[in-house]
């Protein structure tokens, strides 16, 4: 496999400085759900449900600056083997025996017997995941409502939690995280108050953390965050006072602020340089609620108790920034007006299967295709990514003509 990736160089200081401040939301689009992992590259990938088709992915060196990178699927790798009308939520990101490994819900809204997880796998951390397919349905399992998976390694082992408001399970799955461990039954760990579950394990503890309330009804979403605790990472969970989250008792952790409607479905912690720990989030800003569910990052901090804790137990407003010794990043940085253009496989082994264009911006761009004697050989427009099918061209040197938003680029490309 061969990639070009267009680049820049980096002009940033090796460490963030402390005392820098951000302002919220981080980002400006509707990313609802968002998983965020720090990949070999020293990057950091985020992942929504997909507001964005075939599941958006971002990208940042510092949690706050968020890039458009690509989607994780195409309609080609997009999973169809259930829910084929469905749409893809709560996607779970993670690094499992040498590859990316997304967890993912597929769903249509309010078909809570029909909706099931599955799971997928790419050799990158911004898309290029293949090998979809199906771990379980509700309807198979007796579980009504199986979305939203989380998935954790505790003494070598592989779980994957999941459930929304319809009790939160988890059951033990393979080795490699694609399968679940034959023989395995879920059980069942809180009630059915909450979803979007998330486990982080803390000084003995596991902490549960998910979301309660209505997600997506605007200004009207009551959704926020809460939690449990508990010694074992099946439970019991217990709220603050001792009583069973299995009965749907929870601690808040997070609500909504007069800035900030329904404030939910976080990601993983992220502990940064300093040792701080960090959690994004998703939820309707005020001043602007048609935009959707933008992220939101807040810091974390530990009581004494050994409770995680927000400020206030609202978003801020604006707040010290993380910090990051970009020296740790591999590479250069995407340039944040040029579109990048990748050469890859299909998941099958094929070389240059196709072509892949990703924008720098959600705006309308279209590209061109020219042989080395300046022969058209294909064209089209596309939004966010364009796929173009490169199965049937020769080796040899090409050029992708783009225009759009960002304006006119032109760009050579070796095929093998």
């Amino acid at each position: 496999m061969w990639t070009l990736i267009l680049t820049a160089l980096l002009s940033f200081s090796a460490m963030a400085e402390e005392g820098s401040t951000y302002t919220n939301p981080v980002t400006k689009y509707s990313l609802p759900d968002p998983t965020v992992i720090r990949a070999a590259d020293g990057y950091f990938y985020m992942y929504a449900t997909e507001d964005t088709h075939n599941v958006p992915v971002y990208r940042s060196r510092d949690l706050v600056k968020w890039r458009y990178a690509s989607t994780a699927f195409t309609d080609a790798t997009r999973p169809m083997d259930f829910v084929p009308n469905g749409s893809i939520w709560a996607p779970d990101i993670n690094y499992i025996d040498g590859k990316y490994v997304l967890y993912y819900s597929k769903s249509e809204w309010g078909k809570t017997w029909e909706c099931g997880i599955g799971v997928a796998v790419s050799d990158r951390p911004n898309g290029g995941f293949h090998d979809a397919h199906k771990l379980f349905i509700s309807s198979e399992i007796g579980i009504e409502n199986c979305i939203d998976p989380f998935f954790i390694s505790v003494d070598g082992h592989n779980y994957l939690f999941f459930g929304s408001f319809h009790d939160i399970y988890g059951v033990e799955l393979t080795a490699d995280g694609l399968s679940l461990m034959p023989d395995t039954e879920p059980k069942k760990i809180a009630g059915g108050l909450i979803e979007a579950t998330m486990i982080v394990p803390h000084d003995g503890y596991y902490y549960l953390i998910g979301s309660a309330g209505t997600c997506c009804e605007g200004a009207n979403s009551t959704y926020r965050l809460v939690m449990a605790r508990s010694r074992d990472l099946f439970g019991p969970y217990v709220d603050r006072n001792g009583r069973s989250a299995a009965a749907n008792h929870f601690s808040p952790l997070l609500n909504k602020s007069p800035e900030v409607y329904g404030p939910g479905h976080c990601s993983e912690f992220v502990t940064d340089d300093a040792g701080q720990t960090w959690v994004l989030y998703h939820g309707f800003q005020a001043s602007n609620v048609d935009a959707g569910r933008v992220v939101y990052l807040d810091r974390v901090q530990w009581g004494a108790d050994g409770w995680p804790q927000i400020q206030g137990m609202r978003p801020s407003v604006e707040a010290e920034a993380p910090v990051f010794n970009t020296d740790a990043i591999e590479g250069h940085e995407l340039n944040a007006d040029k579109c990048t253009v990748t050469l890859d496989g299909d998941g099958t082994g094929a070389p240059n299967a196709y072509l892949r264009i990703d924008s720098p911006d959600d705006q309308l761009f279209s590209w061109k295709l020219f042989n080395a004697s300046g022969l058209m050989l294909d064209h089209g427009q596309a939004r966010h990514t364009a796929i173009v099918d490169t199965s049937t061209i020769r080796k040899g040197v090409y050029m992708i003509s783009l225009s759009g938003h960002f304006g006119h680029q032109t760009e050579k490309v070796h095929f093998n």
